[in-house]
């Protein structure tokens, strides 16, 4: 009795070493309190935005074919292994926008997210061959039907399709090779912005009759010879298709830029917009409807629009705002969390800065956080009292989690219990900052 006793008495000691040292309490101080937070502000006030002011704008697009010529894992959702069929090739697409002094670049992947190593990867093949850009922000369109292969650690491994070299090589060979193209085939051409209410596609996916932002937002680029590119982002989850569905898909908006083509445009790039708690309103998971809803929201692009406005003044002012954060937060309770060395093993370096980008009178903000778009609206009547344009997009070289309200920090939904990584206060954290980048660029 006494041995089974001590080995009881072991064991348990056992559990509640590998406790103390895997699992900590949830830190709830306030954030504006914090001196990381202090930083990142002292930060965006010091650190200066290049660029320049040109004669006239000139703009180039391309795209290459990234589908791996074997199956690979399927990112989204749960782990799904390989594809069993390709329902639609997968394609990265590029834009180059210059002034004739300073040039930027888009670089935009049919993916879940743009990973911290394959945005290092892509950097590092860019600079290789020496291609002239001031600055290169990446963006996804947020399929969760995509190619997996280009997430190492082992969160990586277990949840999203793990790291494979080929696949890495492959989409920094055909990102180079999409630059490359844009940049021959720049010319000159106007810029103008549009807005269209699509409030019947997109709904608060937590809160019912919640707040959620219902607008397509486009930068439209039209050439001399009446070529136009158009750059669109939207709320919506690209999660339409069934997390059963087994083809390589870049899901309703593959459908939307093909529509898009098809209609009014020789390029079209979607990028994922403040897709933090929204979701689409698809009227069901298979293929034919997710073409069905892309075609709709098309019409609505097509036929209504809210706001238009040109872009002449070919000025170019560019930064990046690295991001000072609170120690890592995943959550396995209300109060307790994994320690922060774990949390590191399990996920690496998640990259988080924020691409700043101010073209003319749009304002371009890219975000590492999966921003909510229930922030979207105060944000823009900041920006339209400051006589801007604003863009934000996610999914930019790095991934700190979501971003959402802090308000919802308790509630037992899995974008802030197991998707918020940096714990409570983060919603007032990146709301103030986005403020503060409108109100900088405004002056």
């Amino acid at each position: 009795m006494s041995r089974l006793l001590k080995t009881l008495a072991y064991f348990f000691g056992a559990l509640l070493l590998i406790a103390v040292a895997t699992i900590t309490t949830v830190d709830r101080s306030p954030i504006a309190e914090q001196d990381f937070y202090r930083e990142t502000f002292v930060r965006l006030s010091t650190t200066p935005w290049e660029g320049s002011e040109g004669e006239t704008w000139l703009a180039g697009w391309a795209k290459t074919n990234v589908t791996p010529p074997k199956p690979v894992d399927l990112v989204g959702y749960s782990p799904r292994g390989p594809y069993e069929f390709v329902q639609d090739s997968s394609f990265v697409k590029a834009i180059t926008l210059s002034n004739g002094k300073t040039r930027i670049a888009w670089l935009n992947f049919e993916l879940l997210i743009v990973h911290p190593a394959l945005a290092e990867a892509v950097e590092n093949g860019i600079k290789k061959v020496g291609l002239p850009t001031d600055q290169v922000i990446f963006t996804a369109t947020h399929t969760h039907s995509g190619l997996g292969g280009y997430m190492p650690g082992p969160v990586g491994e277990m949840a999203f399709g793990g790291f494979d070299q080929k696949v890495v090589d492959l989409l920094v060979e055909k990102s180079v090779l999409a630059l490359q193209k844009a940049l021959s085939l720049e010319d000159s051409v106007r810029m103008s912005f549009r807005k269209t209410k699509a409030e019947n596609f997109v709904a608060n996916r937590f809160i019912k009759d919640g707040p959620f932002d219902p607008f397509v937002r486009q930068v439209i680029f039209t050439k001399k010879d009446g070529k136009k590119a158009v750059f669109l982002t939207y709320s919506a989850h690209a999660t339409c298709l069934s997390s059963k569905f087994m083809g390589l898909s870049g899901d309703y908006p593959k459908y939307l830029t093909q529509n898009l083509e098809d209609r009014e445009y020789d390029f079209a790039l979607f990028a994922a917009g403040t897709v933090g708690s929204h979701r689409p309103l698809a009227k069901g998971n298979t293929p034919e409807k997710v073409l069905e809803y892309a075609t709709s929201l098309d019409s609505v692009i097509w036929l209504r629009m809210t706001n238009f406005a040109s872009n002449k003044i070919p000025r170019i002012l560019h930064s990046k705002l690295d991001i000072s954060l609170r120690q890592p937060h995943l959550r396995i309770s209300d109060n307790l969390r994994i320690r922060p060395w774990l949390f590191n093993y399990l996920v690496g370096d998640t990259n988080a800065h924020i691409d700043i980008t101010q073209v003319g009178r749009i304002l371009f903000i890219s975000s590492s956080g999966e921003l909510s778009g229930v922030f979207y609206e105060e944000w823009e009547k900041l920006a339209d009292q400051h006589g801007l344009k604003l863009m934000v997009t996610v999914f930019n070289g790095g991934y700190i989690g979501y971003i959402t309200p802090d308000e919802l920090y308790d509630e037992h939904f899995h974008e802030v219990r197991e998707m918020n990584w940096y714990g409570p206060g983060n919603g007032y954290y990146f709301d103030q900052l986005i403020r503060s980048i409108i109100s900088k660029a405004g002056k």
